[in-house]
């Protein structure tokens, strides 16, 4: 009898264990999950690099933060992923000469916008501020 008291209060903590140490999505994983997001405006140092021949131009277009840390940015694919307690978000890709870490400055369920600093390579002393804001896709 003693045997299966300690088998049940085993199961039970066990069960306990797992279930509470379940991790929940937090409120920026799922908004910023939830859409596939559009370019609304793509500005360095204040002017629209978006267009054609802009240093935004890949950025453009559609942004998808896939569920396991995948997704495609425009034109570049790769991952991403929270950073400082999910104030900031970095984006790697093959394609960019260094991972794009930006400011979450306004994450809701119908804006995104993300500011950061991002080295000038030909321009060392001159780094490139950018903002991006985003429009979930209708």
């Amino acid at each position: 009898m003693k045997k299966a008291g300690v088998f049940i209060i085993l199961t039970t903590i066990f069960f306990i264990f797992f279930a509470c140490s379940k991790e929940k999505e937090s409120e920026r994983f799922r908004l910023l999950t939830a859409h596939i997001w559009r370019s609304d405006s793509l500005l360095v140092n204040g002017v629209d690099a978006g267009g054609s021949g802009g240093m935004l131009e890949k950025f453009k277009g559609d942004a998808k933060f896939e569920k396991d840390g995948t997704g495609y940015f425009g034109k570049y694919t790769g991952t991403w992923r929270f950073a400082y307690e999910e104030e900031n978000l970095v984006i790697e890709s093959d394609s960019l000469p260094v991972p794009l870490t930006a400011r979450i400055v306004l994450l809701t369920e119908m804006d995104l916008k993300i500011t950061t600093i991002y080295p000038n390579l030909a321009d060392p002393q001159n780094p490139f501020n950018i903002r991006m804001t985003f429009k979930p896709k209708q």
